[in-house]
């Protein structure tokens, strides 16, 4: 079983784990993460800066069982990490501060932890600090639960010292009971009737956590070792085994982390899903372009936090390593059906990279250095952009933190010194309302003509792609080709260049020939396709512009929550009330990226080290000030001949361009829009 541990910076997650391996006699002492020596944070930049950037890994035993533990990020800047360790584990320990309370980041973890459906711990830390209050806590995080479920408090299960044969079950007080029974029926209906017994409970208890309707919640001081074993305990009551008939299937695992070793090796970490791995294996992954490889493993490794053995084998649910392997990235499936994966995680910021020194790092080894990075973090998304006078190289990023360790790591690694020009904020583009779009390529001895219903789609939705065409008039070949070409590029819109997103494509006729058609000419068709229906839209003004905005939650003295309010505000984002308690005032705020960015700054001055401000990404709404954005960023969709919204059509042997607005009046096929679509 694979335990992941979570939590907002500084609610002392990575100490936690220290003292989880210590207790179970994984490592003989415990290291401290200001001390830069603990046992989980093993790269440098991790110990020099006291946080956690890269998700380290290590096994323990406890009460006869196995497990994996990996310890992911807390800071903000590095959710991308963290939400790639999560699509891997059994189940979840969030880490919360007793002192600080439920924090920005905190609310993130929980929407992640929702969306993977990952059944979770709680661990309420720091209860030796001077206005801790645990009682508080707990109701807050219930209040974030609100009908998925309701965290209890296991602690006074484990009061007295029990052997490590007792149940935790045996010891369920009435008070406890009285606070689970009302999630189950059969439980509350044997509590009613006073026919309730330690199996029913157990049972019971585990399938409400399976389906994360109960959220057991232990308590302590991790930095003094305290509740850790009160935790263990309950993990040992709530886990499950491994289902035996996983081992027959045939060999599939997600692929959570890319590194690279000491020696320059490509090493890809795995948590086995199903079947065994062992080394010299052939692995079917998935490469850039979306075809299906098989890669040969070379070696196989199990991983104690920096230090690593070989190993003959690996089962379902097993954390690994495999050398030699060139193909999958971070969050990709690979072994029986290979995937390329997706994250909820996205950056909302992008900046130029350059070489400190030009003339000894050239533009193309700066992007391949780049490119190496992009390998262990997908998110980056590394562009080389043609510019006047050469090309330009831009990242995508979290954050400023995120920019400093890149630097740092580049430094390192490569010997090279880089620095990031002034962060963009990252737009993107919607539809408002349908619109067709068509593409047609058709130069001599190619063809084919697509022609897509584009329809607005859910917030948060993506692209989606569906089909209303019979394949008695294109092949189920050729429409899972279109498909593909759909999904397979982040398309740009009209109105500012930005990538689209929220738009269901709806493919309602499509033609190839016998003869003449490629799987490249349904690519342009594809694209052009998407690209003439955006042209469209801009001119009938249906496009509309997004904006990242940020969840924020600052706590300051009562005497500043008036100026904090007010800069809200200003700043175009809405607040709820304050929270006022003992002279201080918590706030929670939605405010755009856009006019934040400096906010940290500017607040770390007024507020003179007494409050605290976090700041997480809640997604994309529509842009406050579209006309100022588009103006400012002055995109001509017509001038970008790399993303063309024209076709080309052949008359008499040759091809020939045609203008995107001239399109439907040469098309070959004219089809009728689905009434029931719009």
């Amino acid at each position: 079983m694979v335990v992941g541990v979570a939590a907002h910076v500084d609610a002392g997650k990575t100490t936690f784990c220290e003292q989880l391996l210590l207790q179970t006699h994984a490592i003989r002492s415990a290291g401290r993460v200001d001390n830069g020596d603990s046992f989980m944070d093993t790269h440098p930049l991790e110990r020099r800066r006291g946080i956690t950037i890269f998700s380290g890994q290590a096994r323990f035993s406890w009460q006869g069982r196995e497990y994996w533990l990996l310890d992911t990020p807390g800071h903000v800047d590095f959710s991308a990490e963290m939400e790639r360790s999560l699509q891997v584990i059994d189940c979840a320990v969030v880490v919360v501060s007793c002192a600080e309370g439920v924090q920005g980041h905190t609310e993130t973890l929980f929407r992640l932890l929702e969306k993977y459906k990952v059944p979770t711990f709680l661990f309420l830390n720091k209860t030796d600090r001077v206005g801790a209050d645990p009682e508080g806590v707990l109701k807050e995080i219930n209040g974030l639960l609100d009908r998925e479920g309701a965290a209890v408090d296991f602690s006074s299960c484990t009061a007295n010292p029990l052997s490590v044969n007792n149940s935790l079950w045996d010891d369920l007080s009435d008070s406890l009971k009285e606070e689970i029974a009302p999630l189950s029926e059969r439980l509350f209906e044997a509590y009613v009737e006073q026919k309730d017994t330690s199996v029913l409970w157990e049972t019971e208890s585990r399938r409400l956590f399976r389906q994360r309707k109960l959220f057991p919640t232990f308590r302590g001081a991790a930095l003094l070792g305290q509740g850790v074993e009160d935790f263990l305990r309950g993990l040992s009551a709530f886990c499950w085994e491994e289902s035996l008939d996983l081992k027959e299937r045939p060999f599939a695992g997600r692929v959570y982390q890319v590194r690279r070793d000491s020696a320059g090796n490509r090493v890809v970490s795995v948590k086995v899903q199903q079947g065994t791995l062992r080394p010299k294996s052939w692995i079917a992954c998935v490469d850039r372009n979306g075809k299906i490889v098989e890669e040969k493993a070379a070696e196989l490794r199990l991983y104690q936090g920096e230090k690593f053995s070989p190993a003959q084998s690996a089962g379902p649910g097993e954390l690994c390593a495999l050398c030699g392997l060139t193909a999958p990235m971070p969050g990709d499936t690979i072994g029986e059906n290979p995937q390329k994966g997706s994250f909820q995680v996205v950056p909302t910021l992008v900046s130029r990279v350059m070489a400190k020194e030009p003339e000894k790092l050239p533009v193309q080894e700066l992007l391949s250095i780049f490119r190496t990075l992009e390998e262990e973090d997908p998110t980056l998304q590394v562009q080389a952009v043609n510019v006047s006078g050469g090309q330009e190289i831009h990242v995508k990023v979290m954050g400023q933190v995120q920019l400093e360790i890149l630097t740092e790591c580049v430094r390192q690694r490569f010997e090279a010194e880089v620095i990031f020009g002034p962060c963009r904020v990252l737009y993107r583009e919607t539809l408002s309302a349908p619109v067709i779009g068509r593409g047609h390529f058709e130069p001599l001895r190619h063809y084919a003509e697509v022609h897509l219903l584009l329809l607005p789609g859910e917030p948060g939705s993506g692209i989606r792609f569906s089909s209303r065409v019979h394949t008695d008039d294109l092949s189920l070949n050729w429409q899972r080709l279109i498909e593909t070409h759909v999904l397979e590029k982040c398309h740009l819109g009209t109105m500012t260049g930005s990538e689209i997103t929220d738009i269901q494509v709806v493919l309602i006729a499509a033609r190839a020939h016998e003869k003449h058609t490629e799987g490249g000419d349904f690519r342009q068709a594809v694209y052009r396709a998407i690209r003439q229906g955006l042209a469209v839209a801009l001119g009938e003004g249906k496009v509309r512009l997004l904006e990242p905005v940020y969840r924020v939650s600052v706590q300051v003295p009562q005497d500043l929550a008036g100026r904090v309010l007010s800069d809200i505000q200003q700043r175009k984002g809405n607040f709820q009330p304050p929270e006022l308690e003992n002279g201080r005032a918590r706030i929670a705020a939605r405010v755009p990226a856009a006019s934040f960015l400096d906010y940290p700054l500017e607040f770390a001055g007024f507020s003179r080290g007494k409050g605290s401000l976090s700041m997480d990404f809640d997604g994309y709404v529509p842009c406050h000030n579209p006309q100022e954005i588009t103006a400012e960023i002055g995109y001509d969709f017509d001038r970008d001949v790399e993303n063309t919204a024209d076709s080309v059509f052949c008359t008499k042997g040759a091809g020939f361009p045609v203008k995107w607005y001239e399109v439907p009046s040469y098309a070959h096929l004219s089809p009728d829009t689905p009434k029931e679509l719009l």
